[in-house]
């Protein structure tokens, strides 16, 4: 069954866009808007954790019995990551609700999902509530990016698909930038009003969401999904035609999971531990971190806006091979050696977290290459299944960098060795499937 479905979905022909090529109606402007929001949160609640780290497991791991060291607080922090990427792992979930009841129901249910778990983040009293609650947040947040994604790929006209998935993945590091804003004015004094700004803002799209209506891609097909068994994308992604893109796709998000959270995740605890080695202590340690998770989302904004040209120019593959030669070296080269520099080392540091920065930008091109690659009925549970599936592995290895981080007493080494995610990836890509130049299958 699941073959002769994969069969029947397996069409190239172009989405039909609304109103004239390359202009974009209410409705898409509207639903962009939605997304963009949504995917900024999601940047603000997933960096919210990292710039807080610190100063909250001082406060949480001697209420929780634990002493505040500074192997504790690395081993319980990664622990904490590893459990939020579990709960983003499990939100592949979302795929099949998104098929079946479309893309902006399932869309603002995240939002909502997210929001109330940050929220509650801000009153917790010991680390194990923490984790907790971080886990269930990221069951939302991961479901955010896929439903969005595919929202944005399937409602703008072919002519403009290319550049709005580029400026949708912006949301996620101007919401970067907006949480090391807040992190800089009230997290440098209280942790845990960095929760509550991360949980209040998505109240303001109920706003955005008025009028947004789904897809006329998805809806064309909505009596068709309606009446399918919820699992039945799921079946279709692993059908002989979609079996092999579906496992490279996934296999490729890990290793960019694996760089990401379990490298430049640490970015602002690095930053903070070299301030403070340079004498900066408290809320000047904590505001510097700040200034360099702005530059990283200012670099990584920069490359998501280059992201459609450098696609457009090299193939899906050759642009995920640009930003991950990037990630690669880079990340080497940050905390393998420059975090070893000693006192006069925080300048050179951020100098080569730009970079670092820009080479983040290679989520960006799933946001444009995944929709590509799946028809309407699955899309949003192939778009969910590898950005969210492949998670679980990723929790494993940030795990293992809390691990390594109390065994060498230092984040550097540890943090600077999963370069060699990027190393496997960069491997993977040839076996990738390209769409350069393909319309979006209907």
């Amino acid at each position: 069954m699941a073959h002769s479905a994969a069969n029947q979905v397996n069409s190239a022909a172009p989405v039909p866009s609304s109103g004239v090529s390359g202009s974009l109606t209410r409705n898409q402007i509207r639903g962009f808007w939605a997304s963009w929001g949504g995917w900024t949160l999601d940047g603000m609640d997933s960096v919210v954790y990292a710039l807080v780290l610190v100063p909250a497991l001082r406060e949480l791991l001697p209420h929780s019995g634990i002493v505040a060291s500074k192997g504790n607080i690395g081993y319980y922090g990664s622990l904490s990551f590893a459990l939020f990427l579990v709960g983003w792992g499990l939100a592949f979930l979302w795929g099949p609700i998104g098929d079946r009841f479309g893309r902006v129901r399932t869309l603002m249910l995240t939002i909502v999902w997210y929001s109330v778990f940050t929220f509650l983040s801000a009153f917790v009293t010991n680390v194990w509530q923490l984790a907790i609650l971080r886990l269930l947040a990221g069951i939302g947040i991961g479901g955010e990016w896929a439903m969005g994604g595919t929202f944005v790929a399937e409602e703008w006209p072919e002519s403009r698909r290319r550049m709005g998935a580029g400026f949708m993945h912006t949301g996620y590091y101007v919401g970067f930038f907006l949480a090391a804003l807040a992190n800089y004015g009230i997290g440098s004094h209280h942790w845990r009003w960095m929760f509550v700004v991360g949980g209040a803002p998505a109240l303001l799209l109920a706003w955005i969401r008025h009028g947004v209506v789904e897809p006329t891609a998805w809806k064309k097909k909505e009596n068709i999904v309606r009446s399918w068994a919820v699992w039945r994308p799921f079946a279709i992604l692993f059908s002989p035609t979609w079996r092999r893109r579906t496992i490279i796709n996934a296999l490729l998000m890990l290793a960019s999971i694996c760089g990401l959270w379990a490298g430049t995740v640490y970015v602002p605890a690095a930053i903070t531990a070299l301030a403070e080695a340079g004498g900066h202590v408290g809320p000047q340690a904590a505001q510097i971190a700040s200034w360099g998770v702005m530059l990283v989302s200012f670099a990584t904004i920069l490359g998501c806006l280059a992201m459609p040209s450098i696609a457009e120019r090299f193939g899906r593959r050759g642009a995920l091979a640009v930003f991950f030669t990037l990630m690669m070296v880079f990340i080497a080269l940050t905390f393998g050696k420059v975090f070893y520099l000693g006192p006069g080392a925080l300048p050179w540091f951020f100098v080569c977290l730009f970079f670092l920065g820009f080479g983040g930008a290679n989520f960006a091109v799933y946001t444009l290459w995944l929709p590509e690659q799946y028809p309407t009925e699955c899309r949003a549970s192939a778009f969910a299944f590898a950005t969210s599936f492949a998670r679980f592995g990723g929790a494993g290895v940030t795990f293992l960098v809390g691990n390594g981080v109390r065994h060498f007493g230092s984040l550097g080494t540890p943090v600077a060795m999963t370069a060699i995610a990027f190393a496997i990836g960069l491997l993977l890509i040839p076996f990738a499937v390209e769409t350069r130049g393909e319309h979006l299958p209907a």
